[in-house]
């Protein structure tokens, strides 16, 4: 990533994933790219992978079995990356057009052939992908070309987080954000466990982020709320382009709303202050403070029949209710005055 680019920069790093949602045609991808950005996305992030560097062409169970109870079940692994993957001679137009735009463009790259490929574009980022999190020499692969890392971790343990980011800063590369993620698709909300992102952050010293599977923006809006910098969603140009991942994807319509719940909550979250703001101050008029609620006559005591907190603030605060009470008015005061020390 250039060194302009600051994961920890005041707004939150938006990325749209393309991934399948292309159909295969190149025209579909460069339209998905500009939608993202009309939609608001800060970036869009490409997949580099085939079929044969994925996994092998075969039916034995071990490779549908995996499948079972998901959206792809019925299809082998191979059948569904084959289907899923975005043509590597496409990547030198996809940046170009990102770059036109206005957007970060990186990838995901699932073995060292898709680094070497990547490393022509000069890629900002790196991104880990959460099944990748346990191949170790492919995170020391890429953390070895020096560039800032991203690291999904929705099949890991703890442990597999711990090596993954060792890796990294074995390899002399310290520029990691982790991504709190569930890897089911779609991911079910009560399953999010977003609450993850803050101990991620402590426990590791990293930046954090989101990249959700769940239906929906309320998982990205509570991420920030949470600390999250990063808020990675799948994106679609229109959901009728079908493929692996169109279920689980927002349209532009939908991640534009996601853009402005994001950069709402972000506003709203701010920073730790007990400052009043000027509109604040204004509105302090109406805290209680002490009037005089009766007729009060000189020589007469304040008491708590003639002396009350009320609003609004334009009187002696409330905390001086017990000094007053008892004391002598040394002059006549009408109901409505508020009190001030002489």
């Amino acid at each position: 990533m250039k060194s302009e680019i600051k994961f920890s920069k005041k707004d939150v790093f938006i990325i749209a994933e393309l991934s399948a949602n292309h159909g295969h045609k190149i025209d579909v991808a460069i339209k998905t790219i500009k939608a993202a950005r009309k939609a608001g996305a800060d970036a869009i992030k490409l997949q580099t992978y085939i079929a044969d560097t994925m996994t092998i062409d075969c039916t034995k169970h071990y490779f549908t079995d995996v499948l079972k109870g998901s959206i792809w079940e019925g299809r082998s692994l191979y059948d569904l990356y084959r289907e899923a993957y975005t043509p590597w001679e496409w990547h030198e137009e996809l940046f170009r057009v990102a770059k036109e735009e206005g957007l970060i463009c990186f990838s995901t790259p699932f073995d060292k052939t898709a680094v070497d490929f990547l490393e022509q574009f000069n890629p900002p980022i790196y991104k880990i992908a959460s099944f990748e999190i346990q191949d170790i020499p492919l995170i020391e692969y890429v953390a070895s070309k020096g560039r800032p890392m991203i690291m999904s971790t929705g099949i890991a343990e703890l442990e597999d987080i711990e090596l993954a980011v060792k890796t990294c800063r074995d390899a002399g590369n310290n520029n990691i954000t982790l991504l709190k993620c569930t890897s089911s698709y779609p991911a079910p909300i009560e399953e999010a466990n977003l609450a993850t992102i803050k101990d991620l952050k402590k426990r590791f010293g990293v930046e954090v982020g989101l990249s959700d599977h769940t239906l929906g923006i309320v998982a990205p809006v509570v991420a920030v709320s949470l600390g999250a910098r990063i808020i990675e969603k799948h994106f679609i140009l229109d959901k009728s382009i079908g493929g692996p991942d169109a279920s689980f994807s927002l349209d532009e319509k939908e991640f534009a709303e996601m853009v402005t719940a994001v950069r709402q909550a972000e506003k709203a979250v701010g920073k730790v202050t007990y400052e009043l703001t000027e509109k604040v101050k204004v509105s302090r008029k109406f805290s209680r403070s002490l009037f005089v609620v009766k007729d009060i006559k000189a020589g007469e005591p304040f008491t708590e029949e003639n002396v009350r907190s009320i609003r609004p603030g334009y009187g002696l605060h409330p905390k001086y209710l017990k000094d007053i009470i008892g004391k002598i008015a040394k002059e006549n005061i009408k109901k409505g005055t508020p009190l001030k020390f002489i």
